[in-house]
């Protein structure tokens, strides 16, 4: 596996490479990341996983600082899983000094995570943006745990006539129904037990569905209350950023469901903000 460092290791190696998908990621990997690794060797000779933890899509009063960076152990991951390169540059590197250019996708970024993020999809476009100039891959592998990211990415590259093909990846989940996050390190004992709510949320709306049920604002009821169901685990705060229940392709709130739907949540458990979704009627 090589490692590259710099934009212009990576342009050479990339020169010098075959059919080639794409795996962007901000580090941290678990099982989740890996998954996208394998969907990704199914696509293309060879693959490449970025490690970069994006400060231009982070608040200022969001976890860039915090954020988990265990480079030697994403590394030997990624060798582990038959990975082709790692492209692991610098923040300097990626954005040097002078003007900056902004991607937005506005019909897509002014609900859920783009309302209570501002500023995020902006950051997440131009960096993709960057990674797909510099890295030229033929595929690039997103998971569906981050739908609206992968819905805005999809809009990008059709948008910007990227000849890249964006493959969406099903979320990965712990045995306990937990999707996966590198951000679930942070959880306590008591906070991760208190997370579940909201994949059991997700659930119930999902076999409220299958029972025949179609009007979104009962699918939004009963997952605001299993997540407002502290059980045994009262001491634990959980607050609710959104819960949502939204067409896939506007992503705008749903009254009536008549098709595919997306029911979404982002909650904090404690200082650790989580994000989840499941897929009605695919």
């Amino acid at each position: 596996m090589t490692v590259l460092r710099t934009i212009e290791e990576c342009r050479a190696w990339r020169a010098r490479a075959g059919v080639l998908a794409l795996v962007p990621t901000m580090g941290a990997l678990h099982a989740g990341h890996l998954s996208l690794v394998a969907e990704a060797q199914r696509h293309a000779h060879q693959t490449l996983v970025s490690v970069f933890v994006n400060p231009t899509q982070f608040g200022p009063r969001e976890d860039f600082n915090r954020y988990p960076r265990p480079i030697e152990d994403d590394l030997a991951l990624c060798q582990n899983a038959g990975v082709d390169a790692v492209f692991n540059p610098a923040a300097d590197d990626m954005y040097s000094a002078g003007p900056r250019a902004f991607i937005d996708m506005p019909d897509l970024t002014g609900v859920l995570e783009g309302k209570h993020r501002p500023g995020h999809f902006q950051g997440v476009c131009q960096v993709v943006a960057k990674l797909f100039n510099i890295v030229q891959p033929q595929v690039a592998c997103f998971g569906q745990k981050d739908f609206q990211q992968l819905r805005v990415i999809t809009a990008m590259a059709e948008a910007l006539n990227f000849p890249i093909r964006i493959a969406p990846c099903p979320t990965l989940r712990e045995a306990d129904g937990l999707a996966m996050s590198s951000r679930n390190r942070f959880l306590t004992t008591d906070q991760r037990a208190r997370a579940l709510s909201i994949s059991r949320a997700l659930f119930f709306a999902m076999e409220t569905f299958d029972s025949g049920v179609r009007v979104a604002s009962r699918l939004v009821t009963i997952m605001q209350r299993t997540l407002l169901d502290v059980g045994n685990l009262g001491h634990v705060p959980l607050s609710i950023d959104y819960v949502a229940c939204v067409d896939p392709l506007t992503l705008k709130p749903m009254e009536q469901i008549d098709g595919p739907a997306v029911c979404c949540i982002a909650a904090r458990v404690g200082d650790t903000r989580l994000i989840d979704n499941v897929v009605l009627g695919a």
